[in-house]
């Protein structure tokens, strides 16, 4: 198989303004999609993608961190690099005057993750096969040498993580039929906070006959009648077999937290989102053991494997939302997928428009993983600046055969800053 020596790379600070009130939730209303990218170039060969998702500004610092971390990629082969991924991204993770930053959180995590998302998908295309099917022809023990299990040892250590693919190996045939129907998936773009009622009928009408059965909605107003009269409204527009989720951006304090769960109780949701901070564990807990049956999703601000432990170990939360463009890349993410298997928890990515990469590993999860094939969340803003847009048909993501992880920006034609390493 050809090997590709990686010679150069650059950053780029992509930024996408959106439509008046979409993307606005009850915390963030920047109007604005931004893109912090790695390219890894090659001699004579593929380009790697890397991003993550960032709403404005901070993408510049994120791109500063990815010019400080990306130096340890100079002059190595990207089979090298990939051959024990798990100890090569700790290392960078581990850098002893960049750790003091996090540890493992913040800028310097999302450059990371940047960074390992253009590795996967460098190795994908210089393979020739997408990044899906790279990860389901790797051997049981190629796979966990991709994983950092550091800190995870006493629940997660490297054999039992082999143990775990090996019992699920034997199934991996018959539900490998998901990639011809296609991973289902969840409408968010329905429901933006700043969106009135009128906007929100008119696209949950268009969603149900583009074949969506399931929405989210923002919730989280100053005026709490406000979201009760949404949720309201949204049910009765999808009807007593849709599937709804209320997500309220760490708006409520944990008491506001309690009173509105139990309210919108009543519209049956699937899963209340990110209900009050993300760092305030203990209120989780709380709110998973005094709100049932309701259950409780988070992730997307849960910055790494040790805090999705702790959530998982504490019963902090029934949905587990990691993000390969919050956590560090795509590595990460499979991390916590074990881990959640390990617990028994669903994963259903946080996705912020980034389906393109997620999409694939989804269906890793559920073939090798033996992980239910619940939702991948849909949000189309940016979908026309990627080169190979995630194609969602009947409310079903249909599965990527293009070389690589679906990570090709239009822009990066001009990709701006270019730094050299080699």
């Amino acid at each position: 198989m050809p090997d590709y020596t990686i010679q150069s790379f650059s950053t780029y600070d992509a930024r996408f303004p959106l439509p008046p009130g979409a993307g606005t939730d009850s915390i963030h209303a920047t109007s604005e999609y931004c893109l912090a990218v790695t390219l890894l170039t090659t001699q004579d060969g593929p380009r790697g993608t890397g991003f993550v998702l960032t709403l404005g500004e901070g993408n510049r610092l994120i791109c500063a961190a990815i010019e400080l971390l990306a130096k340890p990629l100079a002059g190595l082969s990207i089979e090298e690099v990939m051959s024990d991924f798990g100890r090569f991204s700790r290392q960078i993770a581990d850098h002893p005057a960049f750790r003091w930053l996090g540890p493992h959180k913040g800028v310097v995590h999302l450059a990371l993750a940047s960074i390992t998302n253009a590795c996967f998908d460098l190795w994908a295309k210089s393979r020739g096969v997408p990044l899906w099917k790279l990860l389901l022809d790797l051997t049981l023990e190629q796979v966990v040498s991709l994983l950092d299990l550091s800190y995870l040892e006493e629940i997660l250590s490297e054999r039992e993580a082999l143990c775990l693919l090996r019992k699920e190996f034997p199934r991996r045939a018959e539900r490998e039929l998901i990639l011809q129907r296609g991973y289902p998936g969840y409408d968010t773009s329905v429901g933006w906070m700043q969106y009135d009622d009128d906007k929100v009928r008119d696209l949950t009408a268009r969603a149900i006959d583009q074949g969506f059965t399931a929405f989210k909605l923002k919730v989280g107003s100053a005026d709490e009648n406000r979201d009760l009269r949404r949720a309201a409204m949204l049910r009765k527009l999808v009807g007593d077999s849709g599937t709804l989720m209320f997500d309220a951006n760490q708006h409520w304090d944990l008491p506001a937290a309690v009173r509105m769960c139990r309210e919108l109780a009543t519209y049956r949701p699937l899963w209340i989102e990110e209900p009050t901070h993300p760092d305030d564990m203990l209120a989780h807990v709380a709110l998973a053991r005094e709100v049932g049956p309701v259950k409780i999703a988070a992730g997307e601000h849960i910055p790494n494997r040790i805090v999705f432990k702790t959530f998982m170990q504490s019963h902090a939360l029934h949905y587990v939302q990691v993000d390969c463009t919050r956590v560090a890349g795509v590595s990460e993410f499979l991390t916590v997928s074990f881990l959640a298997k390990t617990f028994g928890l669903p994963v259903v990515p946080h996705v912020g428009d980034m389906g393109q990469l997620h999409q694939h590993l989804v269906l890793f999860n559920h073939i090798a993983l033996g992980h239910e094939a619940a939702f991948l969340e849909h949000i189309p803003h940016l979908r026309n600046h990627f080169v190979q847009p995630a194609q969602v048909r009947s409310g079903v993501y249909e599965t990527p055969q293009e070389p690589g992880a679906s990570s090709d920006l239009k822009v990066n034609a001009n990709p701006g800053k270019h730094s050299k390493i080699a």
